[in-house]
């Protein structure tokens, strides 16, 4: 019944009957690759990362293996370290008797890939050893997808995994310090975009310790991107880019987010949603953006037509006020005030001692050898003395531009 629907739906869409020769499904298959290439998703996700239209897509044609053979079977994606994190451990999330979309759709909430020993150790200890020589190969923390048809292990892909700034900084200075590459690699791996994740706002611990005993609590998820985002709640992409557009910081909240959902992902401040895991969509969406998110929060009842969400005995409406902490998992009603990033804390607000975190001392060594290895010079523009202390405390050699009428300006 479900394929008759399916090719139904071909033929309405197509103006012809689905084929029967199995060539002419491959090779139909391939054409609606290429062709996606300039599709609605795909021109918004170009503009959003500057990828030039020229460049086209690919197609990789691989003989298929199934994971929804019975309980011996399933499916996986796993990154060779935490790629919110950064830290040096196997993370990722399996399904057994199930397909690999239905890891990433974000349908069905997938299971950490640690509880895999209990289903089937051997394939657990083999995807290890597979983690282990990946990682030392490419020398970069590697996104991998497999697959295990009737108890034997399939790797179907492996590629450059995406990630916060946080994980990026993490991994760059690790792998310096296990050898795998030069100070000179790490700094070319570092994108000035997620260097600026480390200087964002974190929420007070204060605040958000007095909304918690205020049972402002409203639910917790998984931390699928770090960070602190506030704002006022909308059910789809298209309210979150017209809010923006106006000026309003949102929080998109979804059942599950999809590629459809891409440029209201990028006006949003932080992404809710109620299923999918670490490996769904909106995780991997949101970490390559470094946008907040909160993925798998079961106990969010949403209602699309009405534009509300039940949890915790509370209905929250689209345009209420929300936080959510993408560190922890946490979704707050109301808002909730912001401090500096511990970088900031460290090197201007001097609130906070340098052994006390580890996100500055990362930073710290990987500006080391910035200095060590750059042969610009910097400076700053500043034009009242509060801007010169800070741009010292990051780093400039001097004043480059000082507009002394705007120091009268206010």
């Amino acid at each position: 019944e479900l394929v008759s629907l399916f090719k139904a739906a071909v033929k309405t869409r197509l103006g012809k009957d689905f084929p029967d020769d199995p060539m002419d499904q491959l090779w139909g298959a391939i054409g609606a690759v290429f062709g996606s290439w300039m599709n609605e998703r795909a021109i918004a996700y170009r503009k959003i990362y500057s990828i030039p239209e020229s460049w086209g897509t690919a197609v990789n044609v691989q003989a298929m293996v199934f994971g929804n053979m019975g309980n011996d079977s399933g499916t996986g994606v796993a990154f060779t370290r935490n790629p919110a994190s950064g830290e040096n451990k196997f993370y990722g999330e399996f399904l057994m008797n199930a397909q690999g979309e239905d890891v990433v759709a974000g349908i069905r909430t997938p299971l950490p890939i640690d509880k895999l020993a209990d289903e089937n150790k051997a394939m657990l200890d083999q995807l290890l050893d597979i983690r282990a020589k990946l990682d030392k190969h490419y020398r970069e923390m590697q996104d991998i997808e497999f697959t295990i048809q009737q108890g034997r292990l399939w790797m179907l892909q492996t590629r450059s995994g995406k990630r916060t700034g946080f994980a990026a900084v993490r991994i760059a200075v690790d792998m310096v310090d296990e050898g795998l590459i030069t100070e000179e690699e790490a700094l070319k791996r570092i994108d000035p975009d997620q260097l600026n994740q480390l200087l964002r706002p974190i929420f007070d611990a204060a605040e958000k310790s007095k909304a918690i005993k205020g049972n402002r609590l409203l639910a917790k998820g998984l931390n699928a991107g770090p960070g602190a985002a506030c704002g006022k709640v909308v059910f789809n992409a298209p309210d979150a880019e017209e809010w923006r557009a106006r000026g309003e910081k949102v929080i998109l909240v979804r059942i599950e987010t999809s590629p459809e959902d891409i440029r209201g992902m990028n006006a949003a401040e932080g992404i809710l949603t109620a299923r999918g895991g670490m490996t769904s969509h909106a995780a991997l969406v949101a970490r390559q953006m470094g946008k907040v998110c909160v993925a798998g929060c079961g106990a969010l009842d949403i209602d699309y037509v009405a534009r509300k969400m039940e949890v915790a005995g509370r209905t929250i409406k689209q345009g209420d006020f929300l936080s959510i902490d993408g560190t922890t998992g946490e979704v707050i009603e109301g808002q909730i005030s912001t401090k500096p990033s511990e970088v900031l804390q460290v090197l201007v607000d001097k609130t906070m001692k340098p052994e006390d975190s580890a996100v500055y001392q990362q930073y710290a060594k990987l500006m080391v050898w910035a200095d060590k290895y750059r042969r610009l010079k910097i400076r700053t523009n500043a034009d009242q003395p509060d801007q010169s202390d800070i741009a010292v405390a990051f780093g400039a050699e001097g004043i480059g531009l000082c507009r002394t009428e705007h120091m009268f300006f206010g």
